[in-house]
């Protein structure tokens, strides 16, 4: 069988990301305890060098937050819970609000963006990259 070489620590992606259609359901159904509706972010961080991001969050009817700070350790990637406000040092993002979101970073990584649906029987997930630059 031949050999792997380990991969190199090389930054991958961008050092800004944003996310236009940003939403954070509604907890979801009595009776369903185990299924919470939640949005995500999930950062990648390929490089060699932890990662200091700053994510913005921007509302249609309020003043934007536009600091919220994030570390990714190096050569990690990071589920970032929007539902948990220890995952966003404190800041509590408001359920069934639309926003976007801007993420910038140190250095270049990738960003994906997920949201559970559980208010409908069905549920409904959606899963993207991000628009980086």
């Amino acid at each position: 069988m031949p050999k792997v070489r380990p991969l190199a620590p090389r930054a991958l992606g961008s050092r800004t990301w944003t996310i236009p259609d940003a939403y954070l359901p509604a907890k979801g159904p009595k009776g369903k305890p185990g299924y919470v509706g939640h949005e995500s972010l999930c950062i990648l961080n390929t490089g060699a060098k932890d990662a200091h991001l700053r994510i913005g969050f921007y509302f249609a009817d309020r003043d934007p937050v536009p600091d919220v700070a994030v570390t990714v350790p190096a050569q990690r990637c990071l589920p970032l819970r929007f539902d948990n406000p220890d995952h966003l040092g404190g800041f509590v993002v408001p359920r069934e609000v639309p926003y976007g979101l801007r993420v910038d970073s140190d250095v270049a990584v990738v960003v994906q963006h997920s949201r559970l649906d559980v208010t409908q029987p069905n549920m409904a997930f959606l899963s993207a990259v991000a628009h980086p630059g």
